[in-house]
């Protein structure tokens, strides 16, 4: 089938959204459908056979857009829509396909059109709006709910990446089907051993210090205060510990450093900012354990398949953002406070037995969230929407 896809995102970008988006379609040209993608017009293009990417004018006075909710979007999504809306006219398409507050866009041409709409949500847009500080804007969370029930609603078939969204979906009593697949393709390759070893020694440690990794966007909801406050208890046990930050925009990366500055931990928080995608492997295979602090939200972190794949111990907080993939079994669930975030991280230091929670995390990855079931997944999406 020919696919026209709506992206409100910068495609290609190193951050959660996209890279589920480009691996979505990497999926859908591997089972022999191609796609045309209607996106932002900032990111760096992808080469692949059967994409075609078509971007979208760019607005006065903006020249990027930062994750989440932002006013800069307005004008964006305007222009995507006239994009959009020029393709659906001028060529033929099997299927609309759009992503997040995209299928707003999505569901007005399957209409236009009379084809199939799905419906790839990768998170709830009210929570969104509440989870990036526009709760003060009375009325805009329910507005977006609104919405959100109009484009499921309206859909053929809704893609979910976590149980969470499933039963948002659910709880709306639509008969609309939904297929989960979670963000495990998107997450980035599994590392290479012996691969971290440049890493230590280009940030100055040696074999032996005990490397505690966190990887990913530096947003408020990811729990950072929680994680330097843990690490604060860490140190006092294990002074040779380091705690390596890979990501971040560079003004959240001074401020990082300036949360660190005032507990004391300069010498044992190391911030890198944001590496290629390519490299995050060899930062995993340099660490000894691996955490995600996350102290709201409830979307799996798209990090998790990843750190998953590495099979080091994975030390995260017991909420639902990771229980939907977590269990005792595979990571060292701790409380989300500082105090027993350390205990979990000490542990994963420590503890003879965290050895084997990091290989039957290894072994999940390689069988529950392998590529070939994702691809098995995005078939079976397509399969329910056909009929």
């Amino acid at each position: 089938m020919h696919i026209l896809m709506i992206a409100p995102e910068p495609f290609f970008e190193p951050r959660g959204t996209p890279f589920s988006e480009l691996h979505r379609i990497r999926a859908l040209i591997t089972l022999g459908h191609t796609v045309d993608l209607v996106t932002y017009p900032f990111g760096s293009n992808v080469q692949m056979p059967g994409l075609r990417i078509v971007r979208s004018m760019a607005p006065p006075f903006v020249s990027r857009v930062r994750i989440g909710p932002s006013w800069a979007k307005v004008p964006l999504d305007a222009l995507l829509s006239l994009t959009a809306l020029r393709l659906a006219l001028t060529r033929r398409y099997d299927v609309i396909h759009s992503h997040e507050e995209g299928g707003a866009i999505g569901i007005v041409l399957a209409a236009l059109l009379r084809k199939p709409h799905l419906y790839d949500m990768h998170s709830s847009l009210p929570q969104q709006i509440s989870n990036f500080g526009f709760g003060k804007f009375k009325g805009l969370a329910a507005f977006f709910g609104w919405i959100e029930r109009l484009v499921i609603k309206r859909s053929g078939v809704v893609i979910v990446i976590c149980e969470d969204l499933d039963d948002t979906v659910k709880a709306l009593k639509l008969p609309v089907p939904t297929v989960l697949i979670e963000n495990a393709a998107g997450s980035g390759a599994a590392p290479s051993a012996g691969t971290g070893l440049a890493v230590r020694r280009s940030l100055g440690l040696d074999d032996t210090t005990p490397v505690v990794l966190y990887t990913g966007t530096f947003e408020a909801y990811q729990g950072l205060d929680l994680l330097y406050g843990a690490m604060h208890i860490v140190v006092a046990t294990r002074p040779e510990a380091r705690l390596v930050m890979v990501g971040g925009e560079p003004a959240q990366v001074e401020a990082g450093r300036a949360a660190v500055n005032r507990l004391g931990l300069s010498s044992a928080v190391v911030f890198t900012g944001q590496r290629p995608a390519e490299e995050v492997p060899a930062y995993l295979d340099a660490a000894t354990t691996l955490v995600s602090p996350r102290s709201n939200g409830t979307n799996t972190p798209l990090k998790i398949y990843q750190y998953l794949r590495s099979g080091r111990p994975i030390v995260a907080t017991r909420l639902r953002t990771h229980t939907q993939v977590l269990s005792d079994d595979v990571a060292i669930l701790t409380a989300a406070t500082p105090g027993e975030l350390a205990k979990g991280l000490l542990r994963g230091m420590s503890d003879p037995a965290a050895v084997a929670i990091g290989e039957r995390a290894r072994d999940l990855a390689n069988t529950k969230y392998s590529d070939e079931a994702f691809i098995e997944k995005t078939r079976r999406a397509y399969e329910v929407l056909v009929r």
